[in-house]
Order: structure tokens, then C-alpha cells, then sequence
């Protein structure tokens, strides 16, 4: 997945530092890659009535990786979800986030992301900044990312695996639907956190 990168300055100058070094074994890694679904987690995590957190996942989707390792400046990252295969755990509460309060799955089926920029932290860190599409709203999004290495299978698939993080307000891509609660506090947060184990697979 395309990764960017943190500027770092000076107290005393807003001078940006040596760019992060080059993680040898990534630099190995250039190459156009296929996101392999069914060893790829798109998970996240909100809170419910203000004690508990309900954790959820998509389950169909698809997406591709352009890794140039010498210059991670040069990765992107392309990804499509189908927001019909939401998954909780409890089908009641996913017909609702299916429904007008939330996702409104008929009319807007598909979130996407779509990259803007990359650049290493340093090590196996690096971050990535793109646009994300929810309900036919378009706002960034910085994902921070560990890169967690190469392996071929015993399918003589090369792949590559990421783990990443990140943080959205729901309410700035309209979602908004809440119900308040009796002793204080809404049902479901606003802040919504996001968990992405990426597994890869380099395209002949």
C-alpha cells in the first residue's frame, strides 16, 4: 500500500531532517500487488451507549498496491468496499447501518480510497494519506502503517503484509444518526477507529 511519511523540523527552524532511510528489504519489493481478500481485515471499532466497544469488519472488497521500495514517495494505493457485506457479529445491527440512519447501502454501495501521498517514517514505519469516499463524501485520511514483511508461499505467491491504523470522525462524512442516552451521552461515539492486517500478493 502506498505509505507516507511525517516531516520532522527543528525547534529553532521548520527545516525538514534527512529523508528516513530505506528499508532494504522493501526496496526488493517494486511491484504492482493485488490485496488478497481472504487474508485481509478492514476492521473498526465505536463505541456503543458510552461503556463498550463493538467491533466490526467489511467483508467484500478489493484492491491493488503499486510498492516502489527505493522510493516509497512513488507507492499508491487503490481500494473499493462493498459497504452491503458490513459484519458485527449481529445481523439486526447491520440491517440498521445498512439502512438510511447510517450507510444507505442501496443508493451509495461502494466506499473507496484512493492515495494522495507516501513517504517512510523510518524502519518498517510509514504512513499513507489519501482520499476516502463515504455516502458521495470525499474527505483525507492518514492511515500509519507497519510494514510486517515478505514471504513467498507454498503457492509460489510472492506477498507482502501491512498492519495500519487510524482514526475518523464519522460525523464529517454525514454520518450522523445517534439516539441519546437516559443517564447522559449518546449511543454511538463519533469517533471511530480503524484496523487494516493487509496481505498482498505480487501480480505475475
Amino acid at each position: 500500500m502506498g505509505i507516507f511519511g511525517r516531516k520532522n523540523t527543528t525547534d529553532s527552524a521548520a527545516t525538514t531532517t534527512a529523508p528516513a532511510a530505506v528499508n532494504p528489504e522493501l526496496a526488493a519489493l517494486t511491484g504492482s500487488y493485488t490485496v488478497d481478500p481472504s487474508h485481509t481485515t478492514l476492521g473498526f471499532v465505536a463505541r456503543h451507549a458510552m461503556v463498550t466497544n463493538v467491533k466490526g469488519s467489511f467483508l467484500d472488497f478489493s484492491g491493488t498496491l503499486e510498492l516502489d521500495g527505493s522510493d516509497p514517495a512513488k507507492s499508491s494505493a487503490s481500494l473499493d468496499v462493498k459497504m452491503d457485506s458490513i459484519d458485527t457479529g449481529n445481523a439486526d445491527r447491520d440491517g440498521h447501518l445498512k439502512s438510511a440512519d447510517f450507510f444507505k447501502t442501496d443508493e451509495f454501495p461502494t466506499m473507496t480510497f484512493r492515495s494522495t501521498g507516501t513517504q517512510a517514517l523510518g524502519g518498517d514505519d510509514y504512513r499513507i494519506t489519501g482520499d476516502l469516499s463515504i455516502l458521495g463524501v470525499t474527505r483525507p485520511l492518514t492511515i500509519d502503517l507497519e510494514f510486517n514483511g515478505a514471504a513467498t508461499d507454498p503457492f509460489g505467491n510472492q506477498r507482502v503484509g501491512f498492519e495500519g491504523k487510524a482514526e475518523i470522525l464519522r460525523s464529517e462524512w454525514g454520518l450522523t444518526w445517534n439516539a441519546a442516552l437516559e443517564t447522559g451521552g449518546v449511543l454511538v461515539s463519533d469517533k471511530i477507529k480503524l484496523n487494516f492486517d493487509i496481505s498482498a500478493i505480487k501480480n505475475a
